[in-house]
């Protein structure tokens, strides 16, 4: 369906009449001095036109720089529309009123806006339908006769490819800018963790925004005034500045305010009981799937977390959970009942955990009432308890999970399944304590696609379930040991640099863990940012044989993803937003696959971190 209607085109205004004297009348008149003056007094008022510091000056909504192509200088922008966004960029820039303007600018790409509003005349806009190659785009504006502001942008179209623009220039008689702000005082650290600091200030007058040092280094650059600097090294000493912005320019800067990182929380086993380094992996206790089946005492000890694949509800919105043991007739070499139970006692007396994944891609759970719910949490632990198991794995697939349309807010969910799941597993926790162990193993469609999109979005007809883990995963951070989201059998996802990735190889998993440890505005909205997880809760899911599922990759692009995020090497195209050392491990689909391959996935994860 058409967003909007395209703009149009306009006309450039008419030249003004004294362009068209010549040189001998102007002469003649006694005005040559004049018009030289006249000249001399416009500029460029485009602040980075090049684009050669960043994004600096400009706001963008899915913008990046890169050095191919540029149209001069080094780098240029690049900003890739999605459906529900068109990739706008915009400054604004101090003007004279009753004053004539123009706005030049090159692009590349399908249909490439460049305008300016709020001129207090009528706001002009050029577009290129299409330009293969560097074209250059212009107009004219006058200003109204109490403008002193106006923001030029460049935008592409909802859902269109990548655009290009470089040399954006503004020229005409500069406006009064005023002064750059003072410094900001009262800079404080707050809470302090492993990996994350929070910074708070005092707010300044006149500041448009605050832009974030750690150790000299621009960060980040926020409106408010707190912020949390993430993707620290713990145990590491960091100091913080901030300075004041505006459109005159950034104010000098603060005071220097330390700050030293916690131990990583899983220092000694942690609360977890897990090692610094852990390998999860789904068991097929109820079926054998191709695979063969394997008895819980043949598991090798590599295996830290063990989930029990899976326990089912007896209808889609009963909540009544059950956990059927693989039958003689599928898996001949089943063990008994006692065996199993034994078994699993042995792998806890060694420091394994036991869990009972709940789901899978055939059990569909949408608790829909609290009889629901109640029902979910009584039969799930009827489960934990008849087997003596450590905790609980949510690996709800399919249409579990989706959001209503009008809840639209992931920090305060509406819709009746995920408010029953967030209470059930919050009844779960409660009852069996700290030692309990949460993981997570949603669809990569149910938490990264959440950058783009979420639920049925602003103009409705969205997928109801884009990013519906995102209020589950939120509410229980606190609670949650483990998330593991599949990267697998997944569809191409945008990443933070807004550049679309696919399955295939490192670059897959090292964008979207990288998104779980930065945290990501959903819906690409600045002020609801999903926060990002510690390291320590996050684990990479990956298949463990081609036959396993989509998206396998070799041992060489597991160690390539796992070097990139825990050193910053072998990175390939993506830059990460930090290095995150406890980064807790690998998650694998699943245990029975990797025997049938010979156990490589296990093999190499024991090389890489033995």
């Amino acid at each position: 369906m058409e967003r909007a209607r395209l703009e149009s085109a306009r006309p450039l205004a008419r030249r003004p009449l004294v362009t068209l004297l010549t040189a001998a009348a102007l002469a003649a008149s006694g005005l040559t001095a004049l018009t030289s003056a006249a000249r001399a007094a416009d500029a460029d008022l485009a602040r980075n036109g090049g684009f050669e510091s960043a994004l600096d000056g400009w706001t963008c909504t899915a913008g990046t720089t890169v050095t191919s192509p540029v149209h001069s200088g080094a780098t240029a922008l690049k900003a890739t529309p999605a459906g529900a966004d068109n990739a706008r960029c915009a400054q604004t820039v101090s003007v004279k009123p009753d004053s004539q303007y123009t706005l030049s600018g090159y692009v590349q790409g399908t249909y490439v806006y460049l305008g300016a509003s709020g001129t207090g005349t009528t706001d002009v806009s050029t577009w290129a339908q299409s330009a293969p190659d560097w074209q250059q785009l212009t107009t004219t504006f006058r200003t109204g006769p109490s403008t002193t502001k106006v923001t030029i942008y460049t935008h592409g179209w909802y859902g269109t490819g990548a655009y290009h623009a470089d040399d954006i220039s503004l020229t005409g008689p500069g406006g009064e800018t005023g002064q750059p702000p003072a410094a900001p005082g009262g800079l404080k650290t707050g809470s302090v963790t492993s990996s994350a600091v929070a910074l708070s200030w005092s707010p300044v007058p006149g500041a448009t925004g605050y832009a974030v040092y750690r150790d000299g280094t621009r960060v980040s650059t926020v409106t408010g005034t707190s912020t949390t600097v993430s993707g620290l090294t713990p145990s590491t000493a960091y100091s913080f500045q901030v300075t004041a912005v505006n459109d005159a320019g950034e104010s000098a800067r603060s005071a220097t305010v330390t700050a030293t990182t916690a131990q990583r929380p899983d220092d000694g086993g942690g609360s977890s009981g897990l090692p610094a380094h852990a390998l999860v992996g789904y068991l097929h206790a109820s079926f054998a799937n191709g695979s063969g089946y394997t008895r819980m005492a043949d598991v090798p000890d590599s295996w830290d977390v063990i989930d029990l694949a899976f326990g089912e509800p007896t209808s889609v919105t009963s909540g009544d959970i059950r956990f059927e043991r693989c039958p003689v007739a599928e898996c001949p070499n089943v063990e008994s009942d006692a065996e199993f139970k034994a078994a699993i006692k042995a792998k806890q007396a060694a420091g394994k955990k036991v869990l009972i994944s709940i789901g899978g891609q055939n059990g569909q759970v949408q608790l829909t009432g609290t009889a629901a719910r109640d029902k979910f949490v009584s039969s799930v632990s009827a489960i934990i308890d008849e087997y003596g198991l450590d905790g609980l794995d949510i690996d709800f697939e399919g249409h579990s999970l989706s959001l209503n349309a009008d809840d639209t807010d992931f920090k305060n969910p509406k819709t009746p399944v995920i408010v029953n799941l967030i209470s059930a597993v919050k009844t779960l926790k409660a009852k069996y304590g700290d030692d309990f162990v949460l993981t997570m193993a949603p669809e990569t469609f149910f938490v990264q696609l959440g950058y783009q999109y979420y639920g049925t979005g602003k103009w409705g007809g969205q997928d109801p379930r884009a990013g519906a883990y995102l209020p589950v995963i939120h509410a229980l951070r606190d609670d949650l040991t483990l998330l593991h989201v599949q990267d697998y059998n997944s569809g191409s996802i945008m990443g933070l640099d807004n550049q679309y990735h696919s399955m295939g190889g490192a670059d897959f998993h090292i964008a979207m863990t990288d998104m779980l440890l930065t945290g990501f505005p959903v819906a690409g909205d600045a002020n609801n940012v999903f926060p990002p997880l510690r390291p320590d809760q996050v684990a990479i899911g990956m298949p463990a044989s081609t036959q396993a599922g989509n998206g396998h990759v070799s041992s060489a692009e597991v160690n390539k993803a796992l070097n990139c995020l825990t050193k910053k090497t072998d990175c390939g195209s993506y830059a990460t937003h930090g290095t995150w050392p406890d980064l807790r491990g690998l998650m694998t689909w699943s245990i029975n696959w990797d025997r049938y391959s010979n156990w490589e996935f296990q093999k190499n994860f024991d090389a890489y971190f033995g």
